[in-house]
């Protein structure tokens, strides 16, 4: 386990790396070009991005980038 001190500034911007890594491999899912073990290699690394950003979003945030397979769920 690795503990981290980081200001305003410095969660703001991981943030935003986040949700744009978060943002292209969600696009990047959609398209059909790419090969099924690709994705499956891409769903994994957004299941990491996404419990990173958990720590450091508010729920409001990470609301907006659930995995789709937890909405789902939560529906149900």
């Amino acid at each position: 386990m690795i503990g981290i001190l980081v200001n305003e500034k410095e969660i703001n911007e991981l943030q935003y790396l986040m949700k744009r890594e978060m943002d292209e491999i969600l696009f990047d899912l959609k398209d059909e070009r790419i090969d099924h073990i690709v994705k499956s290699a891409m769903q994994e690394r957004y299941k990491i991005l996404f419990s990173l950003f958990k720590r450091i979003a508010s729920p409001q945030e990470c609301m907006k980038y659930l995995p789709l397979k937890s909405k789902i769920e939560r529906k149900g």
